[in-house]
């Protein structure tokens, strides 16, 4: 099933595109501690999900982060994620994408880019500075079929 779809039915069906209170409605153990340089990561034992988030990090950050590993845990679940260090969100490993995508997806949805909304003065760059989103993990995001930046 398509990414996009994915959040849209989650998001439905749960009513609401944060993926703390997603990984909480899901059953999805979240974890702040300390881990250096690096960011989170996902791993499950047993059958417990458990996202991992660096609680050294600036709030935005640790939803992004929180929203990547989200992503580990739907979309790749029975994957114990290494873990994400600081610059590997721009990794080209296919699962990596996809956790991207999915983060990029849940954190900016379409609305956000519709004319005629409620954030008509906030732009793409508020956007993204609010949810923590690199710039360049943009290229990722698709409406109607279409990336928003070339």
């Amino acid at each position: 099933m398509e990414i996009k779809m994915i959040i849209e039915q989650l998001v439905k069906k749960y009513g609401t595109n944060n993926p703390f209170k997603l990984a909480d409605l899901l059953g999805i153990v979240i974890v702040f501690e300390p881990l250096g340089s690096i960011q989170g990561y996902y791993s499950r034992s047993h059958r417990t999900k458990v996202v991992h988030i660096n609680e050294n990090l600036p709030y935005n950050t640790q939803l992004l982060t929180c929203a990547h590993e989200l992503g580990h845990a739907i979309l790749h679940p029975e994957e114990n994620t290494a873990f994400l260090k600081k610059n590997t969100l721009f990794s080209t490993d296919k699962i990596e994408i996809e956790a991207n995508t999915f983060a990029v997806e849940l954190l900016l949805p379409d609305e956000l880019f519709e004319d005629q909304n409620i954030y008509s003065c906030f732009t793409i760059y508020d956007a993204i500075e609010e949810k923590g989103v690199p710039v360049e993990l943009l290229s990722l995001k698709r409406i109607d079929g279409k990336k928003i930046l070339p």
